[in-house]
């Protein structure tokens, strides 16, 4: 690859200088790092991360290429992204082409030459700001004036932006289980996973009204993922207490765990980095194991407001920081994490929460 010149500049200040990678160009957002060592391509195309810059805090990104196959949606959602090696030669037999050429298709602007692991200890310092990244600027001044023009993520819905645009359907449609997913940035492993498990599903736009879910006569509930600021989506938490009124079965993931809390008149707050990454120990509290589960989220839930709510039990905490990772109603069939049980990229400890999810549908069923 040539060596063309490429800026990191930081809302405090910070300039790095590195090289150009992927498509030429300019690119702002939240900066936020990625602590796995794999996965890239599931991590790129996470809607999660929209409106983002990520770091990957991998030293070696791009060795095994890329395939159609390794992608959580339609294409790439991060708006840029910052690495110490990006590789443009790959050696996996299966790849159909390099991280460089992926990166061009899918318009990303990306740096490395960068030392990622100063850059992540900087950001677990300072906390989440936001950046700008270019290939084609090399004026300071320039881009901070572009870096002053981008919005703050707290206060920011972006959940609408990432939604399908028209419902869709997934799995067998004799199936005696149908599940109404609200989109708000859903991974396609997370619907892989409930088809899997013999559900039929039917994926709705973000701002879907509550009686055009109940058309699809659903058995349950699945709030998803999805990036943004939940605070401001009335919109969806209205249709969450709907969902809750109506007493089926509900289980919400990451933003969809946000947004359950929200809906029990738990707020929800920026976290000062957030959580990202392959490797993060949870305690499940009802049965007192452990699991090591991915993570994508920079909102919290409230902790003492969950622990004063007597209708709320916390059934998973962070056994890194002690933050709420997984809550469920007392007098309600529905529950929620804060992780992603899904895992793609990631180990597979958390998938139980699926076949829950499956047997609350059932038991609900029944009575």
């Amino acid at each position: 690859m040539p060596h063309t010149p490429a800026i990191l500049l930081l809302e405090d200040g910070t300039l790095m200088k590195g090289r150009a990678f992927g498509k030429t160009g300019t690119a702002t957002g939240e900066i936020c790092f990625n602590t796995g060592m794999t996965g890239y391509q599931e991590v790129f195309t996470d809607p999660s991360y929209f409106g983002q810059v990520l770091i990957m805090n991998a030293v070696h990104v791009g060795n095994y290429g890329v395939r159609p196959t390794d992608v959580e949606s339609g294409g790439a959602k991060v708006r840029a992204v910052i690495g110490r090696n990006f590789d443009a030669q790959y050696s996996r037999f299966m790849a159909t082409g390099s991280l460089q050429d992926y990166f061009v298709e899918e318009q990303v602007v990306a740096i490395d030459g960068i030392d990622t692991r100063a850059l992540v200890s900087h950001i677990r310092n300072r906390g989440a700001m936001n950046c700008v990244v270019s290939s084609d600027e090399t004026d300071v001044q320039k881009l901070q004036q572009i870096l002053s023009e981008v919005p703050s993520m707290h206060g920011l819905e972006l959940a609408s932006s990432v939604s399908t645009k028209e419902p869709y359907e997934l799995g067998d449609p004799s199936s005696g289980i149908r599940i109404a997913v609200l989109d708000f940035g859903v991974k396609k492993n997370i619907l892989h996973c409930l088809v899997e498990r013999g559900a039929h599903v039917k994926v709705f736009p973000a701002r879907t009204n509550y009686e055009t879910l109940l058309s699809f006569q659903p058995d349950g509930f699945f709030i998803s993922n999805g990036p943004g600021d939940p605070a401001p989506m009335d919109y969806a938490i209205e249709t969450v207490r709907k969902i809750l009124e109506e007493g089926k079965p509900l289980f919400g993931i990451c933003l969809g765990h946000q947004l359950l809390a929200l809906a029990n008149d738990i707020p929800t707050f920026k976290m000062h980095h957030g959580h990202r990454g392959l490797n993060h120990p949870v305690k499940n509290l009802v049965t007192g194991r452990s699991e090591i589960t991915t993570q994508n989220h920079g909102f919290g839930v409230d902790p003492e407001a969950v622990r004063a709510n007597p209708h709320v039990e916390v059934t998973h905490v962070n056994l890194n920081d002690e933050s709420i990772e997984g809550i469920r109603l007392i007098n309600k069939p529905a529950f929620s994490v804060q992780y992603h049980p899904e895992a793609t990229p990631g180990p597979h400890d958390s998938r139980y929460l699926f076949d829950d999810f499956i047997n609350m549908i059932r038991k609900s069923a029944k009575q």
